[in-house]
């Protein structure tokens, strides 16, 4: 039998294959109209687009995604792009995407997945990459949730929010959707290209004013916002769901039989959510899926799922356990800017290191967990169905 350490991982992985993209795909190619022009986005899009291109061979490919998952594809434009900051690689990709759409004579076939709204910034009007990278990194730093994000990233992009729709207008699109989105709200899954946006420029203002960083953004940005004309209507798309947070949390606990499942995403602030899954796990395996936030107070390094990890360390604890262990991570293998896609950590984690407190104050996880030889590395998995967690307690 595996040691607790080994079965959380092969739970975890099990989740991770589950969401596998080419498979994904590969389920929903039969009902598609031939495409003229294949788009892959997102940190899953290469093996997305090796799937189409497999079913629909010598269609002219664009795939865009992050540095990590990049390689080559032999008959596809491949490009490489930041996340989750956005950068010049990026706003090269998207010109390329919208020239392609705008020149195609037939139907496009868009593979989106997680990490797309990053990876293709297009500015709208007068706005630059910077204008907007530096609307992403207030975003993030706010501890905003992903629609919040998304309703003003949408706002500020010639793609996102049904901007895919106009610029491929009149030709019918068809999207297939990896969703690394809680609750699956295809307007939010990279920023919706290819539905309608979850709000106006009106909505965006008040939001950003609501959470106390409107002053701070670029003066160009304001004004974009203040004085963008009301949306017109979308041409309509056909848009398919194809994997889900929830399809792995299934496969989860089909590789761990009688294991207690979290039916509620675990969401929000990473510290209610240690305490949530610490009070709802009971003696043997507890398993969940969701998306949770961190509001940046330092200048360490770290993600959600290595503070998460760490914190639920700490709640356990103080509950007295004695034998456990838990495995939080990112199903696309990284976590926030770093190299680990979260953290495995046991009764013994706390113990290994030197100044829990001082670290989580600063937002340091990673240098925490990595002091407690605690960081959950997987490398780049090709896919991004948000992130997933493993509660194995024996005492």
């Amino acid at each position: 039998m595996d040691n607790p350490r080994a079965a959380a991982l092969r739970i975890f992985q099990a989740g991770v294959a589950a969401a596998d993209p080419y498979a994904a795909v590969s389920r929903h190619l039969d009902d598609i109209p031939s495409p003229a022009l294949i788009v892959a986005i997102g940190k899953a899009a290469m093996r997305m687009a090796e799937a189409a291109m497999a079913r629909f061979p010598g269609r002219p490919t664009i795939v865009v995604t992050n540095y990590e998952n990049a390689g080559p594809l032999d008959g596809a434009e491949v490009y490489a792009a930041g996340h989750p900051v956005p950068d010049e690689n990026g706003a090269k990709a998207a010109k390329a995407v919208i020239t392609a759409l705008r020149k195609a004579d037939g139907p496009a076939l868009a593979l989106i997945s997680g990490g797309g709204s990053a990876l293709l910034p297009a500015p709208s009007g007068d706005l630059t990459l910077a204008d907007k990278a530096a609307v992403n990194e207030a975003l993030l730093a706010a501890g905003l949730d992903i629609r919040a994000m998304n309703l003003v990233r949408q706002q500020l992009s010639e793609i996102k929010g049904g901007g895919f729709l106009r610029q491929a207008a009149p030709h019918q699109v068809t999207a297939l959707i990896l969703s690394d989105v809680v609750g699956d709200d295809l307007a939010v899954i990279a920023s919706g290209p290819t539905v309608a946006p979850i709000g106006t420029a009106n909505d965006a203002v008040t939001l950003l004013q609501d959470a106390g960083i409107w002053a701070g953004l670029p003066d160009a940005v304001k004004r974009h916002l203040k004085a963008k004309a009301p949306a017109v209507a979308l041409p309509e798309a056909r848009n398919v769901l194809v994997g889900s947070n929830a399809i792995s949390v299934e496969a989860m606990r089909q590789t761990a039989p009688g294991a207690k499942v979290l039916t509620t995403p675990v969401e929000g602030d990473v510290a209610d959510a240690a305490r949530v899954i610490c009070e709802s796990a009971g003696p043997g395996i507890t398993l969940w899926g969701g998306e949770t936030t961190v509001v940046l107070r330092g200048s360490g390094r770290g993600g959600r799922n290595q503070e998460l990890a760490l914190r639920i360390a700490l709640e356990a604890c103080k509950r007295g356990w004695a034998d456990f262990v838990c495995l939080q991570g990112g199903t696309d293998g990284r976590d926030g800017p770093t190299d680990a896609a979260g953290g495995i950590v046991d009764q013994g984690t706390l113990d290994r290191i030197g100044d829990v407190a001082g670290l989580l104050a600063n937002n340091d996880s990673y240098a925490a967990l990595s002091e407690a030889g605690d960081l959950l590395m997987t490398g780049a998995t090709g896919t991004n169905v948000a992130d997933l967690g493993v509660l194995i307690r024996q005492g």
